[in-house]
């Protein structure tokens, strides 16, 4: 299901703290908040062209990209070589790496599913490259 976004939604505004978390040794906590973040201003730079969707299976698993997850996907983006992208081959939706050169393909990101080859007569429509994956860290 494709989901676009409310243009006239009241923006929501959520601490941002000035000192990052460190992923590695633990630094010293700030007492203090930096500003404060909207993330539709971050994850939507072109609301117009930009639309949300669930991500199903697990063949982009190793991408980052996990069953359920929300995918932010913005239309207005022309897809590249490497880019993760929504598109629909044969009428059914799919979420996959693209691949340009040496040959075009749709890429998996686990070696479970095999690439998906595409010959020039089969019917291939992009349908946006996805800009940021949201997902669930808290198991509860």
């Amino acid at each position: 299901m494709l989901l676009t976004p409310d243009l006239d939604a009241p923006r929501l505004e959520l601490p941002l703290f000035l000192s990052p978390a460190a992923c590695g040794f633990p630094s010293p906590a700030q007492d203090y908040i930096e500003q404060t973040l909207d993330l539709n201003e971050l994850c939507v730079a072109r609301p117009a062209a930009t639309y949300y969707v669930r991500a199903q299976g697990d063949s982009m698993i190793n991408a980052g990209i996990h069953d359920g997850d929300l995918l932010i996907v913005d239309r207005s983006i022309t897809a590249q070589h490497g880019d993760t992208i929504i598109a629909s081959l044969g009428g059914e939706f799919t979420v996959k790496e693209l691949q340009l050169h040496p040959y075009p393909a749709l890429l998996p990101a686990n070696p479970e599913y095999r690439p998906i080859l595409l010959d020039p007569e089969q019917e291939l429509e992009v349908f946006g490259v996805v800009v940021y994956v949201l997902h669930k860290q808290f198991k509860r």
